[in-house]
């Protein structure tokens, strides 16, 4: 059988030593400050906070274009002579990473592409849980690999609360006078992805502390989670004992492993510091 290799773009947040371990190639977006543009991951998450004080603008982002990706295709095929790429590509309502993707593909055999349909923990957890299926079966079938990645993709909720509106009005997601108001009444909207796109369906009040609570009983009740595992998102400058709270609830709830995933700066450029995010499948509903 042919070696089948995993790729995802650096949004995904995946943890380096994951990756590592189940051999996933990562490949940078971009975090563009000034006249400068940087691979996301080559500068540390503190550099975009940094820019953002001095400036008061956050950093804008771009996706992977097609010469790299088809660089990257070119070397992973070059190494591994006879393998199988399988792209798990950053949500293709949010970015133009996923059509770049296939554009740099046309002409080359054995890239295959799936959209996750997600960003950060979400598109992470998918492209994790393909690593543990072809470990586990590794003799497995393209196509049956894509028709299981795809019911995971289908069945993945993902959400997560900014950590800062003023990144939010800096980006220009929300006005001034919902700025002014959300920061005077301790407003944190909660940002659902969902069919791949980014909305906001709720609003949470009060300090960090407590909305974390909340936000975690709520969300996993809300869903029938599969209790395998669950994937805690966030970004740096969370508190740690809210950290330790997500967790606990986590462990309280019964969920076997928890992942911590910590956005990078192409994520953080939205989120500012201090985010907090879930990620996690819904079981397979019983017919």
């Amino acid at each position: 059988m042919k070696k089948i290799i995993i790729l995802a773009e650096s949004g995904a947040d995946i943890p380096l030593d994951l990756a590592t371990v189940h051999n996933i190639q990562v490949i940078p977006m971009h975090v563009i400050m000034g006249d400068s543009s940087y691979l996301d991951g080559s500068i540390p998450v503190t550099e975009v906070y940094d820019y953002y004080k001095k400036t008061k603008k956050i950093p804008s982002t771009s996706a992977t274009n097609p010469e790299e990706f088809h660089l990257l295709f070119k070397k992973i095929k070059d190494e591994n002579p006879g393998c199988i790429i399988l792209h798990i590509g950053y949500t293709s309502k949010a970015s133009c990473a996923y059509q770049n993707a296939l554009i740099a593909s046309e002409g080359m055999g054995d890239i295959y592409h799936v959209d996750s349909l997600n960003v950060t923990g979400g598109q992470g957890a998918i492209v994790l849980r393909a690593a543990e299926i072809i470990e586990k079966h590794p003799n497995i079938m393209i196509t049956n690999l894509i028709e299981e990645i795809q019911d995971y993709v289908a069945r993945a909720r993902v959400s997560f609360i900014p950590g800062d509106l003023a990144y939010l009005r800096a980006g220009g997601r929300v006005s001034n006078a919902a700025y002014l108001g959300g920061t005077l009444l301790q407003i944190k909207p909660l940002i659902e992805i969902i069919d791949g796109k980014l909305i906001s369906t709720q609003k949470f009040r009060g300090k960090m502390v407590s909305v974390a609570d909340k936000y975690m009983k709520e969300y996993i009740k809300r869903y029938n989670f599969d209790k395998e595992q669950l994937y805690l998102i966030y970004s740096l400058g969370l508190d740690e004992s809210i950290k330790h709270n997500m967790e606990g609830i986590a462990k309280e709830e019964g969920f076997r492993k928890i992942i911590w995933i910590q956005a990078g700066c192409v994520i953080t450029s939205h989120s500012g510091p201090g985010a907090i995010g879930i990620a996690g499948f819904e079981k397979v509903s019983s017919k």
